[in-house]
């Protein structure tokens, strides 16, 4: 058997979704002013500014063959671009309660995925993990969703939308694996960065036809900035960074620390009620990590 990831890998993934968690909760505040569309256009152009030094090739570093140029373009339109628009449209054709219990299968799917295209040997150990990160982001959702449950019928397509997105992001968890071999986290958080902004400008432009930005408040534009460095710049550099080292099915288990910093934000900074499940969805998050992390002894 092969010697067990570094710890500093395993840290990496699980902070990389803690942020992303954690901007997930704030921009809610940000779809209060901005167009979706437009937002994501304005996180993209920030990043880009703010990247671009990352782009190009770093001294001894292999230039990119025709296939890599085709994985990136896949991670950045599967990853960042329809992952947030299935994952914001559906929530608004939805609730959180139904968001919350579709993407308990992110871990599920990645783990499925890896299987399917990278060939990954799913231990035991690791399923139980994610059958721990499923049911903790369930408890979860049931908690938060409460409020919402009885508020009307959803829409099928929200729930489409909702399990796009989860299959996008699961998607970005295995072609980064295969990214990783040869390209730097750098340059993998650059490159799909500017194929986001390329995406999305068109549409972007058209929603900023006629929008009033002298009317957003300053602290508003300062939220922006953070959103847009977190979600393309830092986020995606500690992911690709823990992802170089650790198989994917197991990295799909981090990403119960989504749903779980987006709860911390929202009792933390939004006020919502923290109440027995939560603290059950924190529980069941924490085995989930060590059952997936914990050492096992060589043959």
């Amino acid at each position: 058997m092969g010697a067990s990831p570094p710890p500093w890998a395993y840290l990496s993934l699980a902070a990389s979704m803690a942020l992303v968690g954690s901007y997930v909760g704030l921009s809610r505040l940000l779809v209060a002013v901005f167009p979706v569309l437009l937002l994501a256009g304005l996180r993209f152009a920030i990043a880009a500014v703010a990247m671009a030094h990352w782009v190009r090739r770093r001294p001894g570093e292999a230039a990119l063959s025709r296939h890599e140029r085709w994985l990136l373009f896949w991670e950045s339109f599967l990853g960042n671009f329809l992952f947030s628009i299935c994952m914001l449209y559906g929530v608004a054709m939805t609730s959180a309660l139904a968001a919350g219990v579709v993407m308990a299968a992110i871990p599920a799917a990645v783990a499925l995925l890896s299987r399917l295209f990278l060939r990954e040997h799913i231990r035991p150990r690791v399923l139980a993990a994610i059958a721990c990160a499923a049911l903790g982001i369930g408890l979860l959702a049931l908690a938060r969703g409460n409020a919402v449950a009885a508020a009307g019928s959803a829409s099928p397509l929200g729930y489409a939308l909702l399990l796009g997105a989860v299959l996008c992001e699961a998607s970005y968890v295995v072609i980064g694996k295969r990214l990783t071999g040869n390209v730097s986290p750098r340059r993998i958080s650059a490159l799909i960065n500017l194929w986001g902004l390329l995406l999305v400008t068109p549409f972007a432009l058209w929603q900023a036809s006629g929008f009033d930005f002298a009317a957003v408040p300053g602290a508003t534009w300062l939220l922006l900035g953070f959103y847009a460095i977190a979600a393309s710049m830092v986020t995606v550099w500690l992911w690709m960074q823990g992802l170089r080292h650790v198989p994917s099915s197991r990295a799909g288990v981090f990403t119960v620390m989504l749903p779980v910093s987006a709860a911390a934000v929202g009792v933390a900074v939004l006020g919502e009620h923290f109440g027995p499940a939560h603290v059950a969805a924190f529980v069941l998050a924490l085995v989930g990590l060590l059952l997936a992390t914990w050492p096992e002894r060589g043959r």
